[in-house]
């Protein structure tokens, strides 16, 4: 049985005692802090109630933690809004529909059937920064409750938000709906038995698309592995091609990430859903800016012509940014970082890679609808197929290694020798250490993990063998910072 807090939230696995797997024990200790937390941020008149929206992936235990969730809520005098089966992104769409006090999520994101947790949102439909987070675990640990008289019980109302969102994705500017309707394209969607079996076909129907469903049954009973990797992606690659479909859309539990696979049945990469994305909205700003003979800020104010993704996310989200004479920005890993950081430089677009894609347009969250709404634009303007479009990338390659340790100690003097031994390159330590080789074009991030004793390590490069041996050149140095302690 496994628990893990952070800053974000709290995740486990379901069944076992109180502190070592997320039991009803444990739900309700982190709720009751997210309500007085949320008192402390947010003070409001005596009298005038609180309201938080809650909405759950498919996964089985999403009722009862769900319950759990909600009756704390209730208990502690806050209303509940449950929007019950709503993606990640409808959840924080949600609260700010409402205007909502905030709002928990719950969902496992890419984990396995037998995890479930509690992302927590602000008023604005947003992740807590880290100190609201670190602020919630300490409180967490105080077990003084004190819950409300009968009197003032939370009341709950129940509201379904999936349409809500599509007609938000279907009003932005930057979708062309229309233009998809006249595409006549059919696309294969593999939902992972979640959510997204329920919002991606309404969506595609809104846009005139045939949908051909590969696990779209909304049971929680998930038919692969739920991260959308290739690897476990090739049940939807078979039905492309069998379908004779123009594009693969895979989307995780909570849909807040989005994969594709191009109408020959290969990958197009979860790299590149956020470059396409970006590479479709700069140019229909430069192009937009042409035309009306106007300056491209003026054209896409209050944003700016840049956009911004994690430290190990692929530099081809650069390249394209710089192509369109645009900046980019990097942040720490972590969806709060990325949506900062957009805040600061007013980018346009941003996101992970892996295959988040963030619109601000929309609302700072990372959103599967969103993405495929812009990206079926995209190819319905450009007349191609999807393969021919990947191929208008620079071509990037990333491995994901790891650096084993049975001290954890050593790892700050390992990040801290890397820097030392390449001080000549560029070097950014936001977040852990990341060395860019720019006459070579390539990275590598060394990353800390906050639960293990292990340094993760991410390379790219223009070839997997060059990203390989740049990734066994980091381990090889680690290895002798390790023997000469």
């Amino acid at each position: 049985m496994t628990l893990i807090k952070s800053i974000s939230g709290i995740r486990g696995t379901i069944g076992g005692a109180p502190g070592d797997a997320l039991t009803p024990v444990d739900i309700v200790k982190f709720v009751y802090a997210y309500c007085v937390k949320l008192r402390e941020r947010r003070p409001k008149p005596e009298g005038e109630r609180y309201r938080v929206v809650v909405g759950k992936d498919a996964r089985i235990s999403g009722e009862m933690v769900e319950q759990v969730v909600c009756g704390t809520l209730l208990s502690c005098g806050v209303d509940v809004i449950k929007a019950g089966y709503a993606s990640t992104p409808t959840t924080e769409m949600a609260v700010i529909f409402e205007k909502a006090d905030g709002g928990i999520i719950l969902t496992a994101s890419h984990n396995p059937k037998q995890w479930n947790a509690l992302k927590l949102l602000n008023e604005r439909g947003e992740f807590l920064n880290a100190a609201e987070g670190a602020a919630i675990l300490e409180c967490a640990e105080d077990e003084n409750f004190d819950f409300c008289d009968v009197d003032s019980i939370g009341h709950m109302e129940e509201k379904d938000f999936t349409d809500r969102h599509i007609d938000a994705v279907l009003a932005l500017d930057a979708v062309d709906a229309e233009a998809v309707r006249k595409a006549g394209f059919k696309v294969a969607l593999d939902a992972v038995n979640s959510v997204g079996g329920i919002i991606m076909p309404r969506l595609f129907e809104r846009l005139g698309v045939e949908c051909v469903k590969v696990n779209c049954t909304p049971d929680g009973h998930f038919a692969h592995n739920p991260e959308p990797l290739p690897a476990n992606l090739t049940e939807l690659s078979d039905a492309v091609v069998k379908n004779g479909a123009v594009l693969g859309v895979s989307v995780d539990p909570d849909v807040d990430r989005l994969a594709l696979i191009c109408e020959d049945g290969k990958p197009f990469g979860e790299e590149y859903t956020l470059v396409s994305v970006a590479d479709y909205l700069l140019s229909r700003a430069k192009e937009q800016a042409e035309a009306e003979g106007r300056a491209v800020e003026d054209v896409i104010a209050p944003y700016s012509l840049c956009t911004a993704s994690n430290l190990s996310s692929s530099r081809a989200l650069r390249d394209v940014t710089e192509s369109y004479g645009g900046k980019y920005y990097s942040a720490a890993v972590g969806e709060v970082n990325v949506t900062t950081k957009m805040r600061e430089c007013g980018a346009l677009i941003g996101g992970e890679g892996n295959g988040g894609v963030i619109y601000p347009a929309l609302h700072y969250g990372r959103d599967a609808i969103v993405g495929t709404a812009l990206f079926l634009t995209n190819l319905a303007h450009r007349g191609c197929k999807v393969s021919e479009l990947l191929k208008t990338y620079p071509k990037y390659f990333i491995t994901k290694n790891r650096i084993e340790l049975s001290d954890k100690s050593m790892i700050d003097r390992i990040l801290g020798e890397m820097k030392k031994i390449y001080a000549s390159e560029d070097i950014n330590d936001i977040d852990g250490v990341k060395i860019s080789f720019e006459s070579r074009k390539e990275w590598v991030h060394l990353r800390k993990s906050n639960t293990e004793p292990i340094i993760r390590i991410y390379a790219e490069s223009s070839t997997m063998e060059a990203a390989e041996k740049l990734a066994q050149e980091i381990k090889t140095i680690a290895d002798k910072i390790i023997s000469s302690r």
